[in-house]
């Protein structure tokens, strides 16, 4: 059979029950499997054999559904973790540490330049922040001899800034080191960032893919396709023995398309423990099976109420990639010609008192720190995600003090801008 669509991937991939099992993904709730012999197990910790033996490794429910995300995404393995946060964090932490060096996009998510600016600089890994339609000059003055990643948002949230992914994995392997995508506003459904060059993709599983407010995770997905033994100096963790796990070299033992998921397995997570429970696996499968028809609605839902904003005298300015005004709309129609997102970006005149103002009146819209869920919400970025950056580092992440980031759910649209203009009527 020819590679199958994503619409029936979200339905197929991932588990296939066989006669008399459970049609549904089951959840195995259950924090040990217990062995008949200890050298059966003992396989199991020399890597020799596959199973479980522990959940906060690896769990059925959770590896069905990390094989379905890396069936949508084109990659050769992934894994759930307990957070978007903890994806970004493991993807970056499994081939960097104390000395090495990250090359970051600016428009990303405020608590990942949080954790990449404060948190891991602690840890002694540094980071370059550059705008991402930087020159050709300034993206190459970037790196250095101990950059190990570079690092970038499909669509940053909430800048909407839509990143050129080639030109950025381009950079990257020509100087030896993988891009890693976050693709959680896009989805697979709409971007598939492996086709345009990126290495590895993670996700907040927490977003649209599970799409109902209802379970917390994240998801790191490898295409397989960079070659960690033409670098080995960078990546020794891949290329040379981890003694912390019976000297297994993981090249070696799993390929390039499994070792960088294998290793952040048996040490990350063994070690910080962010795994995702199986019941939040079992809401972000029921989620997937539907994402394909929910990020339509989403997308047709921004568009119009984008559409409305632009001519709305009270609004300042705008960002949605969908609209043919947006400085991003070119590239959007080349990454993502078949929608975006659903959250839009923009200002209300008057500044930061008149967005909250605005914010104040809406009725459907409720303030949540959220995004991406079937119940449209709006947040005030600068004084809740964004809250620790200083005006410098907000205004290059795209992020202004009078921004409403509004997260379009599934409602009808004409009653979303109703309230939207019941809202600003009262500014």
């Amino acid at each position: 059979m020819k590679e199958l669509h994503p619409e029936t991937l979200c339905i197929q991939a991932g588990y296939s029950p066989k006669s008399g099992q459970p049609r549904q993904v089951p959840i195995i709730q259950s924090t040990t499997f217990p062995y008949d012999t200890a050298d059966a197990m003992g396989a199991l910790f020399d890597l020799e054999a596959s199973g479980y033996f522990y959940s906060r490794l690896q769990n059925p429910t959770c590896d069905h559904v990390a094989a379905k995300i890396a069936a949508l995404e084109g990659g050769t393995a992934a894994m759930l973790t307990s957070s978007g946060q903890a994806a970004s964090f493991y993807a970056v932490f499994n081939i960097a540490g104390c000395g090495d060096h990250i090359v970051s996009s600016t428009a990303i998510y405020g608590g990942t330049y949080n954790l990449f600016a404060v948190t891991m600089k602690r840890m002694g890994v540094e980071f370059t922040f550059i705008d991402p339609d930087c020159s050709e000059e300034e993206l190459r003055a970037a790196f250095r001899p101990n950059t190990k990643a570079v690092f970038g948002e499909t669509i940053a949230n909430p800048a909407l800034r839509v990143l050129d992914i080639e030109r950025f994995a381009k950079a990257a392997h020509e100087h030896g080191v993988p891009l890693i995508v976050d693709n959680t506003f896009a989805t697979p459904i709409n971007c598939r960032p492996i086709e345009w060059g990126a290495d590895i993709v993670t996700h907040s599983t927490t977003k649209y893919i599970d799409g109902h407010g209802a379970a917390i995770g994240g998801c790191i997905v490898d295409s397989g396709k960079f070659d960690w033994t033409a670098h080995a100096e960078k990546y020794p963790g891949l290329c040379t023995p981890d003694e912390s796990y019976h000297g297994v070299t993981y090249v070696e033992r799993f390929g390039l398309g499994g070792a960088f998921i294998t290793k952040a397995t048996v040490q990350l997570m063994r070690d910080f423990g962010s795994c995702q429970s199986p019941q939040s696996a079992f809401l972000v499968n029921l989620g997937l099976e539907s994402l394909p028809v929910r990020i339509k609605r989403h997308c047709e839902n921004a568009q119009q109420i984008a559409e409305h904003l632009q001519k709305h005298e009270k609004i300042a300015w705008i960002r949605y990639c969908g609209l043919e005004s947006d400085p991003y709309h070119a590239r959007a129609k080349k990454y993502l010609p078949n929608g975006s997102c659903g959250v839009i970006s923009f200002g209300v005149k008057g500044g930061r008192a008149a967005a909250a103002a605005f914010m104040g009146r809406l009725k459907l819209a409720s303030i949540a720190t959220h995004v991406a869920d079937a119940r449209t919400c709006c947040l005030h970025p600068a004084g809740t995600t964004h809250r620790q950056m200083s005006d410098a580092e907000l205004a290059a992440a795209g992020v202004s003090p009078d921004m409403i980031r509004l997260s379009c759910g599934l409602e009808n649209a004409a009653d979303l801008i109703a309230d939207i203009d019941q809202a600003l009527g009262a500014v």
